[in-house]
């Protein structure tokens, strides 16, 4: 009987570990993140307190109704705190353990199962998508769009590439910030851009999306668009995987990310933090309009976006953004190889998105050197993005310094604490 037991568990092992599915165990173990004083790893806590008084500014001011801001240093959680209020007309207080809806911020998670994929040979990074999704087959791009909604198409000169939707260089836009004639014909065509409580798989939403015109010929321009969310059904194609199982048992699980989901279970509803707008110097719960701030929680929950529909905590996203500045390692598992880490931080579209003193990899926006010389945006190197509802983040890796300031807002406000945040954590480095 031991017998029998010690061959089925190597059987199971064997299965596994020869998984295309499987993490794969790296010499190198680098330690969760856990808390440790400022001192230690070279910050200054009477420079990081500045943070605090940065916030109840804001609050005062009422820039944000609340905000939990989180930073990191060599692996260690030097600061870690909450203020404000989570929902203000309930008056439930913010607390670090809140659900934040990351929207964007998903997109680097997606660019990072795209890239394990491509570790494994499942495709070339310039393969035209229409070898994996047909629909984009015999791409055009918009000449003209009549009163009646009717438009006229040109060819495109050029398939798009996998790597082409990595970089926002498809001509792939977001419709519900484009230009007028982009709003209509997304709109008419019933395409989603934001995360949805309906009843509709991303498959399907990227396959109406394919037979639309492109805003232009794909890697002649950078339009920041959809591109993640016809990855994120690739990676279903690729996988043989709904993508939140994939996550799940490919990226969050392996690092530990456990509030990290596409929807979240009704045991953690009551840390999601409200979407809130200021009206008549109040901040009350965002209403439904082009999307219902609900989706984490409501609705048919089978649409998996790719480019913009999870919701997580600081502390996980931080865990994240410590497996980049690891090398692609945390824990001992390898999601990433180095070597991928390092070429997905390099210039992938040149100039295209303009002189401003950063550049777009793979997965980030990456500081070149004109961004350090500029002051406040950390160093050469430093990678981050942010999301639609309000929440930043920066990874450093000559400093190795991951700095995430969430708040949850929409409409129109002065929110200063976005690169205010991000200077007062360059300023407390003190080694």
């Amino acid at each position: 009987m031991k017998n029998f037991v010690k061959n089925l568990y190597l059987l199971l092992f064997s299965i596994y570990t020869l998984s295309p599915f499987a993490q794969t165990p790296s010499i190198k173990k680098s330690p969760l993140l856990t808390e440790a004083p400022a001192k230690s790893v070279g910050m200054s806590a009477e420079r990081l307190a500045r943070i605090d008084a940065m916030c109840k500014e804001a609050i005062k001011n009422n820039e944000i109704p609340g905000a939990v801001a989180l930073v990191v240093r060599n692996g260690k959680i030097v600061y870690y705190k909450a203020f404000g209020m989570g929902d203000n007309e309930s008056g439930r207080e913010l607390k670090g353990d809140a659900i934040f809806r990351i929207a964007s911020q998903t997109k680097a998670i997606t660019a990072t199962a795209i890239m394990m994929l491509w570790e494994e040979g499942k495709f070339k990074l310039d393969d035209p998508i229409s070898k994996y999704i047909p629909e984009f087959k015999n791409e055009q791009v918009l000449d003209t769009l009549y009163e009646n909604g009717t438009y006229k198409t040109i060819a495109a000169k050029n398939p798009i590439t996998i790597r082409h939707l990595l970089t926002h260089t498809s001509g792939i836009g977001y419709g519900f910030i484009d230009n007028d004639n982009f709003k209509r014909i997304y709109k008419d065509a019933g395409i989603i851009d934001l995360a949805t409580t309906e009843n509709i798989s991303i498959g399907e939403n990227i396959k109406k999306l394919a037979k639309l015109p492109l805003h232009h010929n794909p890697g002649e321009k950078f339009t920041y668009g959809e591109g993640l969310d016809v990855l994120g059904y690739l990676i279903e194609i690729v996988s043989g995987m709904p993508l939140d199982q994939f996550y799940k048992t490919r990226i969050f699980d392996p690092l530990g990310m456990n509030d990290t989901r596409f929807y979240q279970p009704e045991s953690k509803h009551n840390r999601l933090v409200s979407v809130q707008k200021k009206e008549n110097g109040n901040w009350i719960k965002y209403t439904t309009t082009l999307y219902d701030p609900n989706y984490p929680v409501n609705g048919a929950q089978r649409y998996f976006n790719g480019g913009g529909g999870l919701s997580g905590t600081a502390k996980d996203y931080a865990t994240f953004l410590q497996m980049y500045l690891n090398n692609g390692e945390l824990n001992g598992v390898r999601l990433l190889s180095r070597t991928t880490v390092e070429f997905m931080m390099k210039n992938q579209i040149g100039n295209l998105r303009g002189d401003t003193g950063a550049y777009h990899g793979l997965a980030f926006e990456v500081i070149d050197e004109k961004g350090e010389n500029m002051g406040g945006r950390n160093s050469k190197g430093t990678f981050g993005w942010g999301g639609y509802f309000n929440t930043q983040y920066f990874a450093d890796p000559k400093e190795n310094v991951i700095g995430i300031i969430m708040k949850q807002t929409q409409g129109a406000i002065t929110d200063s604490t976005d690169w205010k945040f991000r200077q007062l954590v360059g300023e407390s480095i003190d080694d």
